[in-house]
């Protein structure tokens, strides 16, 4: 039995399964946050409790399991004392009060609180596991990156943050410690449970698609869109789009994140009933108009724009038109994604999986799959917190590799394979010449996309 638990902004859950991947129990507890303008802040401590009841619901009459991990959120932050209890509340990966990547939450939390010299950065899923081992933990190499932490030197870079503040860091799927006695009575989870260093929400997903072998990739879309792929070497990219997660057995997981996906068609539609507008969006393929659709002012993947809004060229004919402007958008912007990586001299051979809560709609789906015309395979069960699980066997020596544990453990349910991908080449086309005409995408760039469109039509 191996245990993931997978701590998000809307709540914690928690899943346990076999060697083979069958999750025999889960469960789940809601959490909130204070939301007030660019401020995004959440309680430690509800972390805690929600992580409490979603291990005791999964574990109900259910077997021990050996080891577990945790994924949690990239990028949130507070700071905890030399005992580990929490002296600030938790910067979400959202808040705008201070950078999002590197060591600029931290620096904001010291400036905002002065939390004394025993003050230590502690990302969001250490708080838990030192919670569950009754006492401060290393981070993993996963959750630092965005705190300034560089997989390849083994250290933090240069942030002008004083000594001691930041934690020590294993590489993921290492051990980490056992639960403890205090935990095992608010958690369920036996005392003595191996704890594994676990890995971003992002990553956690990746593992749980199955894609894992050199040249695949997992395209993950819900309120916005993110691919991660593995590649033996860190993909270099002097723009600073693309970023290099260290996997647990060497090899390396490149991704970026984009602002377009579902949050655009809530916007746009926030009453709409998907399933009847996409039954209706089949009669325009190609839309009326080519949308580029951000949920949120700024772009960071395929390229970096901070001022890039969304924008729609054309006028749709109806309001099915519209929302298949907008399903198509978001298709259309990840072929740029996978045309950006190419141009960086990523390996693309590999399988494509598609995760996320996008997948709950087939058209979109297939839709997607004809955008990019390739094949696109569909795991039965890519949650964060199986991939976590998948984590928790490797770390604990039940498979040599990673990828071993998720070829055992990771199911597919189906493929989908492309039709009549010609129908999209002029708007892709027209999408990448608007891009560049507004100075937010890099001519070599767009340059690049078009000769890989002639090339594969």
């Amino acid at each position: 039995m191996w245990m993931g638990i997978d701590l998000g902004t809307q709540g914690a859950r928690a899943v346990l399964a076999t060697d083979d991947g069958d999750v025999l129990g889960s469960g789940s507890a809601p959490l909130t946050g204070r939301r007030d303008g660019v401020c995004h802040e959440q309680s430690p401590e509800d972390w805690w409790a929600a992580v409490c009841a979603a291990t005791r619901e999964a574990l109900r009459d259910r077997p021990c399991p050996r080891a577990l991990a945790v994924c949690s959120t990239s990028g949130t932050v507070l700071l905890c004392d030399a005992a580990g209890r929490p002296l600030t509340p938790a910067l979400m990966y959202d808040d705008g009060r201070a950078p999002g990547r590197g060591p600029g939450k931290a620096q904001w939390l010291l400036r905002r609180y002065g939390a004394g010299e025993d003050a230590r950065v502690t990302h969001q899923a250490d708080l838990i596991v030192s919670r569950l081992a009754g006492r401060p933990l290393p981070t993993d190499s996963s959750h630092a990156l965005k705190t300034g932490y560089d997989p390849e030197s083994g250290a933090f870079g240069d942030g002008d943050l004083p000594d001691g503040v930041l934690p020590d860091v294993v590489r993921s799927g290492s051990g980490l410690g056992q639960v403890c006695r205090a935990a095992e009575e608010e958690t369920g989870i036996p005392e003595g449970t191996l704890i594994v260093a676990g890995m971003t929400d992002g990553c956690a997903a990746q593992i749980a698609s199955g894609s894992l072998a050199v040249g695949s990739w997992n395209s993950v879309l819900g309120t916005t869109l993110v691919l991660k792929g593995v590649t033996a070497e860190p993909l270099r990219d002097p723009a600073g789009v693309v970023y290099n997660h260290l996997s647990p057995d060497g090899s390396w997981l490149p991704g970026g994140a984009s602002g377009v996906g579902g949050g655009a068609l809530r916007t746009a539609f926030p009453d709409a009933d998907p399933a009847r507008l996409d039954l209706l969006a089949r009669a325009h393929e190609p839309a009326g108009a080519v949308a580029y659709p951000l949920a949120s002012r700024g772009e960071r993947f395929p390229f970096l724009a901070p001022e890039a809004e969304a924008f729609l060229l054309g006028s749709p004919a109806s309001e099915a038109d519209h929302w298949a402007s907008l399903l198509q958008g978001v298709g259309l912007a990840e072929r740029l994604c996978l045309d950006y990586l190419d141009h960086l001299g990523a390996p693309l051979h590999g399988r494509l999986t598609f995760t996320g809560g996008a997948v709950r709609s087939d058209y979109w789906t297939r839709l997607r799959a004809d955008i990019l015309g390739r094949a696109v395979h569909i795991p039965r069960s890519a949650e964060p917190a199986l991939g976590m699980a998948v984590l928790a066997a490797y770390g604990a020596g039940a498979a040599p590799t990673l990828a071993a544990a998720a070829k055992r453990m990771v199911r597919l349910d189906h493929v989908v394979t492309p039709r009549r991908s010609h129908r999209f080449t002029e708007p892709y086309l027209t999408m990448v010449s608007e891009l560049e005409r507004r100075g937010w995408l890099p001519e070599p760039v767009a340059a690049h996309a078009r000769a890989r469109t002639e090339e594969i039509s």
